[in-house]
């Protein structure tokens, strides 16, 4: 018994290291409606080649959240949940956001895609999620720019 104190005695309880597995990514717009839609294409990006995703496969993403960054939160995880759970990848969006309350926001949209194949599509990153983590929403004269980090 008093060897194996003995060795406990001599290792590290726990240590930290960096981790890089993060993905950030900035998506611009001329307004908010128009940034949810680059920053769903920039998501696909991490994943593969998005110009090679043919349009031929639509679904119907309604969320609603209590404030801009949760609603950007849950558009682009429910658009990771239908790649995740149908296997489907897009690269065409449309978003129509609506404030229905002070603290409450909707968002209806249509995405376009197709199942993804790694015969014809690039393999990329895998996203595993969508973070909170210095995420950014900035709305200004000149457009709206949106700051998101995936967990990759």
């Amino acid at each position: 018994m008093d060897n194996n104190k003995a060795e406990n005695k001599t290792l590290k309880k726990f240590e930290f290291f960096d981790v890089t597995a993060d993905v950030g990514f900035r998506a611009q717009g001329m307004d908010l409606e128009e940034a949810f839609q680059n920053a769903a294409r920039a998501m696909f990006e991490v994943m593969t080649d998005t110009p090679q995703i043919k349009p031929t496969i639509k679904r119907e993403v309604m969320v609603e959240s209590e404030d801009k960054k949760a609603l950007l939160y849950d558009w682009l995880s429910e658009l990771l949940f239908l790649h995740d759970y149908e296997g489907l990848v897009f690269s065409k969006f449309s978003v129509n956001i609506n404030q229905e309350g002070p603290e409450s926001f909707r968002l209806q949209g249509e995405v376009w895609g197709e199942e993804f194949h790694q015969e014809t599509h690039e393999v990329r990153d895998e996203v595993k999620a969508v973070t909170f983590h210095l995420m950014e929403i900035t709305e200004d004269k000149s457009g709206c720019t949106l700051q998101v980090i995936l967990d990759t």
